[in-house]
This record gives C-alpha cells, sequence and structure tokens, in this order.
C-alpha cells in the first residue's frame, strides 16, 4: 500500500478512487477502463506539477519517506556476492553501518552504506542508520580494505546524523567521525559515494568525502536537520521549513555550490514509486564514475580528492 506525504493528498484521492474502480471491475460489476485511463492520466499530472516545484522541507520528507529504498536494497540490487564483514576490531558491531565485499558490474568492490531498516523492528535494530563510533571504525575499517587492495569504494549515504547518546559520546564520537573523513581522504583507491536519502551532519560527512560525490534528485544533505537548526536559532522546531530553505539541503542547491558532482533524476513522484528503476539508474551512474577512476593511479586519485575538497568554498576569495 502507498503510503502519502501531507502535500500528495489530492494524488491520494485520486488514486484510492482509481483502487475503488478497479475493485468494481474486478467484480464484474461495470467496465471502467476508460475512467481509469482518465484518472491515471489526471494522477501523472498532478505528479509532476507537485514534483516539479517541491520546496526545501518537501524534499525532505520525500528523503525520508518511509518506503524509499535504503542501503541494504542497493546493495542487494546492486553487488553479487556480497560477504558483509562485522565489527570494529575494539568494541562492537554497529547495525547502523553495513558493509563488506562483492562484484559490482565485474569489479570487485568494497560497498559500505547507512541502514535505516524497513519495519519497527528493523529500524530499532539498525538504530534508524544512526551510527555509534564503533560504526565508524568499522567504516574505517572496510576503507583499508579498499586501499589495501586498491579496489574501489562504494558508499551509500543514508542517515538523519551520527547517534548522539551519552555512550557514543563516551566511546570517541567526535574522534571517530574526524577519523573516517580523513580516512576518506587518504586512501587511493577509487572512491564514489552516493547521498540516496538523508545526508545529515558529520555523521554523513564521515562516508561521503569521495572523488565523486552523486546525490538523488529528492535526498538532501546538510550540516545539520532542519529541525535541529530551527530549535538553535529560533528555539521552535516548527520553522523547520524555514530552517531547510536556509540551509540549501537540495541536489539543486548543492550541485551549484559544487559540493556534490551530479544528481540521479528519480522516477516520477520519488525513489520510493519505482525502487527497481531508481535502483539501476544508481548503479549506472555509479559505473560511470569508476570507468573515469580506475585508470587513474592511487596517488593521483588520493591528490585530486584533497584538491577538491581543499578548494570548497574558496570560489572568489581571491
Amino acid at each position: 500500500m502507498q503510503a502519502y506525504l501531507d502535500f500528495e493528498k489530492s494524488i491520494a484521492d485520486l488514486e484510492s478512487k482509481i483502487e475503488e474502480l478497479r475493485h468494481l471491475s474486478s467484480e464484474g460489476e461495470v467496465n471502467i477502463a476508460d475512467e481509469v485511463q482518465r484518472l491515471q492520466e489526471k494522477v501523472q499530472r498532478l505528479l509532476t506539477q507537485t514534483y516539479d516545484k517541491l520546496t526545501p522541507w518537501q524534499k525532505a520528507q520525500v528523503a525520508r519517506h518511509q518506503k524509499r529504498p535504503h542501503a541494504l536494497a542497493y546493495i542487494n540490487a546492486m553487488i553479487d556476492d556480497f560477504t558483509p564483514l562485522a565489527g570494529d576490531r575494539a568494541f562492537a558491531d554497529d547495525n547502523a553501518i553495513v558493509g563488506g565485499l562483492g562484484r559490482f558490474r565485474g569489479h570487485s568492490v568494497v560497498v559500505i552504506g547507512n541502514e535505516k531498516g524497513n519495519s519497527t523492528e528493523s529500524r530499532i535494530h539498525h538504530n534508524f542508520g544512526m551510527a555509534k563510533p564503533e560504526g565508524y571504525r568499522k567504516a574505517q575499517r572496510l576503507m583499508d580494505l579498499a586501499d589495501r587492495f586498491q579496489i574501489p569504494l562504494i558508499t551509500l549515504v543514508d542517515t538523519p546524523g551520527a547517534y548522539p547518546g551519552i555512550d557514543a559520546e563516551a566511546r570517541g564520537q567526535a574522534e571517530a567521525i574526524a577519523r573516517s573523513i580523513e580516512k576518506c581522504i587518504s586512501i587511493r583507491a577509487p572512491f564514489v559515494s552516493v547521498i540516496i536519502g538523508e545526508g545529515g551532519s558529520g555523521g554523513a560527512i564521515a562516508l561521503a568525502v569521495a572523488d565523486r560525490v552523486l546525490m538523488l534528485e529528492h535526498a538532501i544533505y546538510s550540516v545539520i536537520s532542519p529541525e535541529g537548526c530551527a530549535s538553535i536559532l529560533w528555539r521552535d522546531p516548527d520553522k523547520a521549513s524555514d530552517a531547510a530553505e536556509a540551509l540549501r539541503v537540495t541536489s539543486q542547491d548543492l550541485l551549484k555550490l559544487g559540493v556534490i558532482d551530479h544528481i540521479i533524476s528519480e522516477p516520477l513522484g520519488g525513489a520510493h514509486r519505482e525502487p527497481d528503476a531508481i535502483m539501476a539508474r544508481t548503479g549506472d551512474e555509479i559505473e560511470k564514475c569508476l570507468e573515469e577512476l580506475i585508470p587513474m593511479s592511487g596517488s593521483e586519485l588520493r591528490s585530486s580528492r584533497r584538491e577538491k575538497f581543499l578548494s570548497m568554498g574558496t570560489k572568489g576569495l581571491n
């Protein structure tokens, strides 16, 4: 069953009407094929009109949609012979971050992703995609693996941010994130990162300092969540829509700012409406990036990656 967002009410009403008509038709009471076709065309027009002018706050809602595919769905769709690797070899395994070895379209790869879960039980198991220090240390261990064997690294970013609990802070959350960013910068393997949903705060950056940073059309990427920003600036989380506008969280804004390298267009109505299509399209874009990066030497990759991120924000300063 389709889950609808607040701004999709008119679309929900029409699709509900279509289902009612199909139910009547299946019972043999009436042939309503023409009416169903007319309503479907109207739904398509409404989806196009709605999604062509989404506000930043509405995009944030789409990025968080409960049916949106998460990291494990992409891994299952894109990676053959995936072998998950667990633990940070120091404290514990963090289920908010999944990763391991596999084959992507003929290439051996290391893949790492934030996993949010898709049911109440799995969301709790994966801590809603919010990693603790051991998660980032596990990610570093996998990055080391990619570096040691010079095999491409793919990261799938989808987190509201790093876990803010006192236990995480006590075990060195900030240090773990900083070390992960440092590791991203220093490895000599081809590195592609995709923001597939939420890219929140340092918890996202820790996996996204890559040679190529791709972002889904309706994903968001920001130093802080709109709600968190509104609570700090206005002491009113209801101003989240204003914060989302000011933060420039959308893929379109971030491409203009040079923070990301490419936008992956989503199916009409968002990735959750056609998950197979968006995962195939994402795989195609990753493959294009790897074709450019694999011929480069390790030192070239590391040097260009460092230069890319060190030069961000300096345009127009000289």
